[in-house]
């Protein structure tokens, strides 16, 4: 039996600086009949992006010391637009809400299995008219802390000390508390 021809399979694109897991989700994602670009650099991403138009992208929100924002404001912008999900250790309501904006169809907090990006690319929304689950219980304490900081965070663009500032704390307090991993709802 042959296997399908390269330029036949959809186009996706996977930009993460964590060379192992790019490597396996590279891997997994052409194992699953798709033609697979990887970057682990946003510049890396967007040569790749203007040689060849990836259908699908897999973006991390961290790549280093850039955001994966600043490339899924490109992909969106291409014409037909990349449908982009983009993936995060750190997962806030507030960076949720700017990738959407930005054009993102869906974010993902890691760990992530390759099933779950494939039902987030295929658009796997509520139907109209049918509304989404509600939150099963009110945010705790410490993750409506993180959720604000995040949220401030997102409105000065990252800058830490402009964020520390708003938010009336050290600039290493700020950076301790976002050296941890989220807390869960």
């Amino acid at each position: 039996m042959n296997s399908p021809d390269p330029d036949s399979r959809p186009t996706i694109l996977v930009v993460d600086d964590d060379e192992i897991f790019c490597g396996v989700l590279a891997r997994s994602l052409e194992r699953r009949g798709f033609n697979v670009s990887a970057a682990r650099s946003v510049p890396e991403a967007q040569q790749l992006v203007q040689k060849n138009r990836p259908e699908f992208a897999v973006v991390d929100l961290r790549i280093g010391t850039d955001s994966g924002l600043q490339l899924i404001r490109v992909l969106a912008g291409l014409t037909p637009p990349t449908k982009s999900v983009v993936l995060t250790g750190y997962g806030s309501i507030a960076t949720a809400v700017e990738a959407i904006k930005l054009g993102a169809i869906q974010y993902l907090t890691k760990p992530v299995e390759v099933d779950e990006i494939l039902t987030a690319l295929q658009g796997a929304l509520p139907a109209v008219g049918e509304t989404p689950p509600e939150h099963p219980k009110p945010l705790s304490v410490r993750r409506a802390e993180w959720e604000h900081i995040q949220r401030v965070l997102t409105e000065h663009g990252g800058n830490i000390s402009a964020a520390a500032r708003a938010l009336g704390i050290h600039r290493r307090t700020l950076q301790r508390k976002l050296h941890k991993r989220p807390v869960r709802s």
